[in-house]
């Protein structure tokens, strides 16, 4: 099979799961409890108030109706308009997309850069008293919830040493003059890292905790293989290697956990973004689900689930490219 055909047949298999997804996510919206309507405009408002919101934004017709039209305006690019915010729901997104995007990228840069020559090291320094002490690091991170370390280090940089700020995101663009304690770009980058310090640990130790178990088992296994014996019987310094021989075979499994991380780094973010009063995506969902709006909950699934899917498949594609035992079509894939 092609790569086109092999793309073709993936990018239709999205198709169908985004599908499902915004499927089962109206649904459940619709069948849970409380009126969005009367959220919205408060329990004084009067039955034809009432009955003209709800006619204004379509919740007057049946629930198939509904959901067909939803469907051809997803198709159309339009994700309805938020009855909360009484925007459509594609500014809200675009809004809070940058916070969640630089959040997630900073802490997948730490757990990237941190994870790699951690798992590596490990490898090298197998049964060593530096491996025991980084595969206790691993089996804490994976086992820890993300939240529960974010309010682990508030309560002691920020409540007992005081360093650093509990809430809040400052973008690194934002203008001096629309930022507390801010006179210059410098003072804006200086108060961005510090607002970012927390909250990329607290989402980036997961991620990090991951990679770093994959990666020194993937090393391991590399350096148990007979042509790396032979390579150090012919009297290779094991530095070379350990960096052209092995590092690079080794890499395969780490680069599937890297994307599916990835993709995982942004629904953790939702929890994150909450602990730290981020206004992001996440905090975004959040709101949409207290107020019940359905247009807005509708949306920010279907964006999260339209990263996840992008991003498992140009890991597969990445994947399948890097490896050229493994084929575009049958059941290797």
């Amino acid at each position: 099979m092609s790569l086109v055909r092999y793309v073709a047949r993936r990018l239709g298999q999205s198709v169908f799961t985004l599908l499902g997804v915004v499927t089962l996510t109206f649904l459940l919206v619709n069948a849970a409890p409380g009126d969005p309507i009367r959220i919205f405009i408060g329990p004084s408002a009067d039955a034809a108030t009432v009955e003209a919101i709800r006619t204004r934004f379509g919740l007057n017709q049946p629930l198939h109706v509904r959901y067909f039209k939803y469907i051809i305006n997803v198709l159309q690019g339009d994700l309805g308009q938020s009855i909360n915010y009484r925007v459509p729901v594609t500014q809200k997104i675009f809004e809070r997309l940058p916070a969640t995007l630089l959040l997630v990228a900073s802490s997948f840069t730490f757990a990237v850069l941190t994870a790699i020559p951690i798992g590596v090291l490990s490898a090298k320094k197998r049964n060593q008293l530096s491996d025991h002490v980084f595969r206790v690091l691993g089996l804490v991170g994976v086992s820890t919830p993300s939240f529960w370390i974010g309010l682990l280090l508030i309560i002691l940089f920020t409540y007992h040493l005081g360093l650093l700020p509990a809430t809040g995101l400052i973008m690194p663009w934002a203008a001096p003059a629309a930022v507390d304690n801010a006179t210059t770009r410098i003072d804006v980058l200086y108060q961005s890292a510090i607002h970012l310090i927390m909250p990329t640990l607290t989402l980036g130790t997961l991620q990090m905790a991951a990679i770093m178990r994959i990666e020194r088992s993937s090393m391991l296994e590399v350096l148990n293989q007979e042509y790396v014996t032979l390579a150090r019987a012919f009297g290779v310094k094991e530095w070379t290697l350990l960096r052209k021989h092995a590092f690079r075979n080794a890499q395969l499994p780490v680069l599937t956990v890297v994307g599916l991380q990835l993709t995982t780094a942004l629904g953790g973010s939702v929890l994150t973004e909450t602990v730290f009063s981020i206004s992001g995506i996440g905090t975004l969902i959040i709101t949409g689900v207290n107020a019940r709006d359905y247009p807005l909950i509708l949306g920010t699934t279907l964006f999260y689930a339209t990263m996840f899917v992008v991003g498992v498949l140009i890991t597969d594609l990445l994947y399948a490219y890097l490896d050229p035992r493994i084929s575009y079509g049958g059941g290797d894939d």
